[in-house]
């Protein structure tokens, strides 16, 4: 294990040096296709972009193995509820739903200052909130929902509000995801759960660990309008808490 620790030090260094690489490479195409180009070109740049994620985390023995027992829906929309253990938890997110419109409500600090991300999120359709301003932030999600349903895309929402540090589920909070209900009634509903994301974070992103296996599993595939949206909240908590503490 200390072998591995020190290793992982200077693979670490590479991995950060590509990342940011295609961080700033991917800005300048995004910027591109959104302006010249419309939403189509942008969004697979976006996808892209997450595909060289994933593989510059492969330089670090990083898998990712996503299961899904399920039959999906041939379009959206989709509400896709997920617990959440890092921010590596989204380009495999990304590209896994990526025929389905995968937008994020995240917080607006994340609106700026990030090469590629930033400007995803201000202008590929995710809504940014501040969560200190409640009333604000659920008429951002109601509108955030009513694009969604128009556009047949997906809303990816984490109920727990912020990352587990320990891979614990927290405890689920139903004003989003009951604004989401409300406003995307043709909604199919994923449950996923995510496990080991966390341990690429256990020492503060620096070092990441060698050879983690992140594993993504559906859970659930609901149609909204077959499920009493209060019984359905509590499913989806039950659904993916034991979906993390089974692996």
């Amino acid at each position: 294990m200390i072998v591995k620790k020190v290793f992982s030090y200077p693979l670490t260094i590479f991995y950060y040096l590509l990342f940011g690489l295609n961080l700033l490479f991917f800005h300048l195409i995004q910027v591109f296709c959104h302006r010249l180009l419309g939403y189509a070109a942008h969004k697979k740049s976006v996808d892209w972009l997450n595909f060289l994620l994933l593989r510059c985390l492969n330089l670090l023995g990083t898998r990712f193995v996503f299961s899904n027992p399920f039959e999906m829906p041939q379009k959206g929309p989709l509400i896709i509820v997920s617990n959440h253990q890092s921010t590596y938890d989204i380009p495999p997110i990304i590209w896994y739903f990526r025929k389905y419109h995968p937008k994020f409500i995240s917080k607006s600090t994340l609106g700026s200052g990030i090469p590629s991300v930033s400007y995803n999120l201000r202008h590929g359709g995710s809504v940014l909130i501040d969560r200190r301003k409640s009333n604000s932030a659920l008429k951002k999600i109601k509108g955030f929902g009513q694009q969604v349903q128009k556009n047949q895309w997906s809303a990816i929402i984490f109920p727990e509000g912020t990352r587990s540090k320990d891979g614990q589920t927290n405890k689920f909070y139903s004003n989003g995801l009951m604004t989401l209900f409300e406003q995307i009634p043709d909604a199919t509903v994923i449950a996923l759960s995510i496990n080991n994301s966390w341990r690429l974070a256990q020492y503060r992103y620096f070092p990441i660990p060698l050879g983690i296996k992140v594993r993504f599993k559906v859970q659930s595939i609901s149609k909204l309008r077959d499920k009493d949206p209060k019984a359905l909240f509590l499913e989806l908590e039950q659904l993916i808490s034991r979906g993390v503490q089974d692996n």
